[in-house]
């Protein structure tokens, strides 16, 4: 399943890519991240993988990113492996002056049948959690005014 979601971020986009290019900034806005371990790669940098482990109610879910393609402030892509399911995020950012246009493109690849269940019954489900992601990115950047 291939999507993509953007949202306006009152801010330059300088301003904007150094808060999102920060690992201690992650756990101010990315729900549920409990802990971040790099296992390979200079963090932040292309081949870098770090892990993240995230608890969402009762679930604890581990995934590591591997970063595929820097070139910011334009762009940072990535790839996020999960028990199951394998996800492909291309972050853009588009400079509009005092603000920033943040277009967030993704692709889903499920590999078990259940998974693969609800994306075909509920499709919007995962889109509707990466807007509720993009909303609290923009709440804490729009918050360091």
């Amino acid at each position: 399943m291939k999507y993509s979601k953007e949202i306006i971020i009152d801010l330059p986009r300088e301003e904007v890519v150094k808060l999102f290019d920060s690992e201690e900034n992650m756990y101010k806005w990315m729900e549920g991240l409990q802990s971040t371990e790099q296992l390979e790669g200079t963090p932040g940098q292309v081949g870098a993988k770090m892990k993240l482990s995230f608890k969402m109610g009762k679930r604890e879910i581990d995934m590591v990113e591997t970063i595929t393609h820097r070139n910011l402030p334009e762009e940072f892509f990535g790839t996020y492996e999960a028990k199951g399911m394998w996800n492909e995020v291309r972050n853009h950012f588009k400079d509009e002056g005092d603000k920033t246009r943040w277009v967030l493109e993704t692709e889903f690849k499920p590999d078990s049948f259940m998974l693969k269940l609800m994306m075909t019954l509920a499709p919007g489900m995962f889109k509707k959690q990466t807007y509720k992601n993009m909303q609290a990115f923009k709440r804490f950047v729009e918050g360091q005014k």
